[in-house]
């Protein structure tokens, strides 16, 4: 049986990548449409041996559709998703448009698949930095209840899309070739250079990134009394985010016992040998789909703390093969 599948935002990197995911696994397709905003529209993309033609989405597009992935910013999901639902299509989005809705599940399969039931035609698509921190939390969890998580992260330009890569190799150049440089898409030069600053501040000193990792690990995990702190990071790697983790525990939980709890969780792959120069990087782990985690060690400054280290290929993982990941955990459920 095939699937009557939708991209919409196929234009961005995200897009691009959720069009290669679904062949790379096997997705039953039996019809694709590509679907974006006008800026990128008559692009083609290849799939299966074939070339597609992306058009302008609008509401008509979903009529016959089964699956829409949404890889579009949070107004055109607004937009657009109520309308692919009204004509009965599941919606997997990417924004953050219905991420903290109550009534929507927010879903990593590995992590909170039984979620899925129930759904009313929309399921969230989790932030890339919540996604890879959420699958070793689990592991955690499973072990002993968590008490408080403190992340900082290390996010890569292709988080802001295709254009953010672009200017990071431009600037590159331009610094080794002693030339001036003039950013464009971040308010700082981003080449040699760190940005603690992802998404709009809040009033409460936050970013938007950071409060999101907070709202959607409580809801994903389960513990909307969960202690999270984050600060985000912009650095100059063009694919996938790392993060530093410090946990507390209730009970205390060794190294050793974290260890091989995260190397049964599945999508989790631990590399952990710091002596022998072994721990994830994004070089890595980017082109995998994989959440790669070392480092793990304890707190110093916490008996039942642990600290340790994630790197997980954001446009992967982080977009686009969890969303395919949601498709076919609602095809396996009949959910769909």
């Amino acid at each position: 049986m095939g699937y009557s599948v939708a991209v919409v935002g196929a234009g961005g990197a995200v897009g691009h990548k959720m069009v290669e995911m679904l062949e790379e696994r096997g997705f039953p397709v039996a019809g694709l449409q590509l679907l974006a905003t006008a800026r990128t529209a008559g692009s083609s993309l290849p799939f299966r041996g074939r070339s597609y033609t992306i058009e302008i989405a609008g509401p008509e597009s979903f009529e016959g559709v089964d699956l829409a992935f949404f890889a579009t910013p949070t107004d055109v999901s607004r937009a657009l998703v109520p309308e692919a639902v009204r004509r009965g299509a599941v919606v997997i989005d990417k924004s953050n448009a219905y991420r903290e809705d109550p009534a929507v599940p927010l879903v990593v399969p590995e992590v909170n698949a039984d979620a899925l039931a129930g759904h009313k035609g929309i399921i969230a698509n989790p932030n890339c930095s919540t996604i890879q921190l959420v699958l070793p939390l689990k592991a955690l969890e499973d072990l002993s209840p968590l008490r408080r998580v403190i992340v900082a992260t290390y996010q890569s330009v292709s988080g802001t899309g295709r254009d953010a890569i672009e200017e990071l190799r431009l600037q590159s150049r331009q610094r080794l070739d002693g030339q001036p440089v003039v950013p464009k898409v971040y308010p700082h030069q981003i080449a040699f250079n760190l940005l603690p600053h992802i998404d709009d501040f809040t009033p409460n000193g936050y970013s938007k990134e950071e409060m999101k990792m907070v709202g959607e690990t409580r809801k994903i995990l389960g513990r909307p009394d969960l202690a999270l702190s984050a600060t985000t990071v912009r650095v100059p790697v063009e694919v996938a985010h790392s993060e530093a983790v410090w946990v507390e525990t209730e009970r205390p939980v060794s190294p050793e016992e974290a260890r091989e709890a995260m190397a049964r969780m599945p999508g989790v792959v631990v590399e952990d040998d710091p002596g022998g120069a072994v721990y994830p990087t994004p070089l890595r782990a980017a082109g995998r789909d994989e959440v790669f985690v070392g480092r793990i060690r304890q707190d110093l400054t916490c008996e039942r703390g642990l600290v340790f280290w994630v790197v997980s290929d954001n446009l992967r993982k982080g977009a686009a093969t969890n969303a395919v990941q949601i498709a076919e955990e609602l095809v396996k459920r009949g959910l769909v």
